[in-house]
């Protein structure tokens, strides 16, 4: 019974991400892309974005050696960033918390449209579990294929947690219900404040879990 978590906004936040996508690109092009381009991408995980980015920039997908490629570039941009002394990621401890305190009774997995060594990295720089799975951004899967890779096999009930419209819409797509951390998805389903505490979180979860 996987319960899938996404990362960045649901659980911490990192500071100029998108800034440091697009740095990355701009080592490996020869040329940043602009915002405007980055703003005009409709996927929500990286090997979707960059590649959108590549076929506008090269009339060409992206290969996986360009993926590998960007995901080097890009680790190394956070761990430069966020080293010691420089910028630090925002976490959200109750939600945090409550993540370990469900991960104790419950198969939890990060599923997240990092690609999987930045995610690794973040996952790490907030403190997470090592033993809790981590599923990142992979060739040819949206953001619900990812969500239906790590429930695979798996008997339900299940649940995604995000922060975002693209997280409520790949949760509906995967067919599985949906927590809000935060104020940016509207609707109706259940949602808490990302300053929240553990006790909350656990309770939301528990009561989705167990139905009407």
């Amino acid at each position: 019974m996987p319960l899938c978590f996404d990362l960045d906004g649901t659980l911490g936040h990192f500071s100029s991400g998108f800034v440091l996508l697009r740095e990355a690109l701009g080592g490996l092009w020869g040329g940043a892309p602009t915002a405007e381009e980055l703003g005009r991408c409709g996927g929500s995980t990286d090997w979707e974005i960059v590649d959108e980015l590549h076929r506008m920039r090269f009339g060409l997908p992206l290969t996986e050696a360009g993926y590998a490629d960007y995901e080097r570039a890009c680790v190394a941009r956070f761990q430069a960033a966020f080293a010691p002394g420089g910028l630090a990621p925002a976490a959200y401890a109750g939600i945090l918390a409550g993540l370990h305190r469900l991960a104790a009774r419950h198969r939890v997995w990060l599923v997240s449209g990092n690609a999987p060594a930045l995610l690794a990295f973040k996952a790490e720089a907030l403190g997470i579990d090592p033993a809790i799975p981590r599923l990142g951004s992979l060739p040819g899967h949206d953001r619900a294929g990812l969500i239906r890779r790590a429930l695979e096999g798996c008997p339900g009930p299940h649940l995604y947690v995000g922060d975002r419209p693209h997280d409520l819409a790949a949760a509906r797509v995967a067919g599985v219900p949906f927590l809000g951390i935060g104020g940016a998805v509207p609707g109706d389903h259940p949602l808490l404040d990302a300053a929240a505490e553990a006790d909350h979180l656990v309770q939301a979860v528990e009561a989705l879990l167990s139905g009407p």
